[in-house]
């Protein structure tokens, strides 16, 4: 993913969400870890001007359906904005969107086909 806000981008996936760096090979790229899911952040370059990829949402897997609520607490505890609260969908999967420091939309979901693999 290519942010504009790379420090800050970085603190919230890593501070926040709990990824682990997993390697950082300079100081414009940086490849993260869950365990379960894996995220490359690149500097975006000044250049570039408009948005370098057309990203619709990012989707991050928790285990169970109380852990999207207990994330949205904890992150709406550090002060993060929440898109709304979250809610369960008809497919039986329960999520809340929020927004990443560099204006990525992040999708915290439990879908039970996939998540408690």
């Amino acid at each position: 993913m290519h942010v504009r806000a790379f420090e800050a981008t970085r603190r919230f996936y890593v501070d926040l969400l709990g990824f682990r760096v997993e390697w950082e090979p300079d100081a414009d790229n940086l490849y993260l870890t869950s365990g379960a899911d894996n995220l490359a952040l690149h500097r975006a370059t000044a250049a570039a001007g408009a948005r370098e990829t057309a990203l619709d949402h990012l989707g991050i897997l928790v285990r169970a359906a109380e852990d999207v609520d207990a994330w949205a607490a904890f992150l709406r505890a550090q002060g993060v904005a929440l898109h709304g609260e979250p809610r369960t969908h008809r497919d039986g999967a329960r999520s809340f969107y929020l927004d990443d420091p560099d204006g990525n939309r992040v999708q915290i979901i439990h879908h039970p086909p996939i998540s408690a693999r």
